[in-house]
């Protein structure tokens, strides 16, 4: 099996180095990946803010319509992130950013990226995203648009998200009802250019919407007197 990447990783409850790696996942792999995912699920507060996938959607994209890449612990899975290659319907997150129908089999979503209670904290899923999109020049299509929901109040995932230069492109309701943030990444002009700058405050949802809907993106955020804001600008076209 090829290494994609190897280091060294601490576990928080041991107070131990570890060496880990990093390689591709297969379908002989789905039932310890969706144990892993079960324990994450189990130890968030608010269910909501991660959006699980269903044994169908792993096996969707375990069959050659995306990428699974998982962090090892010795023979142990301590999480993974995928890419998904999504299908062309009315839910296609292209639509709520304003992609054309040419432009939509360009899309592939960063869907869920998840690691065990007792790994966090040693920045792994920024690592697990970085390899990963060093894989995807691999897959046999080429793609243009990296696409993800978040849920407003995930702090750690906007932050993964902003740290890959994503942007908040949309607010929408998705997933039978749950309001989501969703983030694109151009690869062809990966570093933009922006102007009229504006903070809001993370729960400020209304005021969100008002500025996605006068052309501004979201692009950052920061803490501010002990609560999060959400930076917004417009793109210098």
């Amino acid at each position: 099996m090829k290494l994609l990447h190897e280091g060294t990783i601490t576990n928080q409850v041991l107070h131990k180095k570890l060496p880990f790696s990093m390689k591709r996942l297969y379908l002989e792999d789905l039932p310890v990946i969706e144990q892993v995912q079960a324990k994450v699920m189990e130890s968030l507060s608010e269910k909501a803010t991660l959006q699980a996938l269903t044994t169908e959607e792993f096996l969707f994209i375990l069959n050659q319509k995306g990428l699974l890449i998982g962090a090892f612990v010795e023979n142990e899975l301590i999480g993974f992130r995928a890419l998904l290659i999504p299908e062309i319907d009315e839910e296609h997150l292209g639509w709520d950013i304003g992609l054309s129908p040419e432009e939509l089999p360009k899309v592939i979503y960063q869907e869920i990226s998840v690691v065990l209670p007792e790994y966090r904290g040693n920045r792994l899923q920024q690592k697990l995203a970085e390899v990963i999109m060093k894989e995807l020049p691999n897959l046999e299509d080429e793609f243009r648009y990296i696409c993800c929901t978040v849920a407003p109040m995930n702090i750690p995932s906007l932050k993964d998200k902003f740290t890959q230069v994503m942007y908040i492109a949309a607010l929408k309701e998705k997933y039978a009802g749950l309001v989501r943030y969703i983030l694109v990444k151009d690869l062809e002009n990966p570093v933009a250019h922006y102007t009229s700058h504006v903070t809001v405050k993370l729960d400020d949802l209304k005021k969100q919407q008002q500025l996605l809907d006068e052309g501004y993106v979201g692009i950052d955020f920061q803490l501010v007197h002990g609560f999060y804001e959400l930076q917004f600008a417009k793109p210098v076209l």
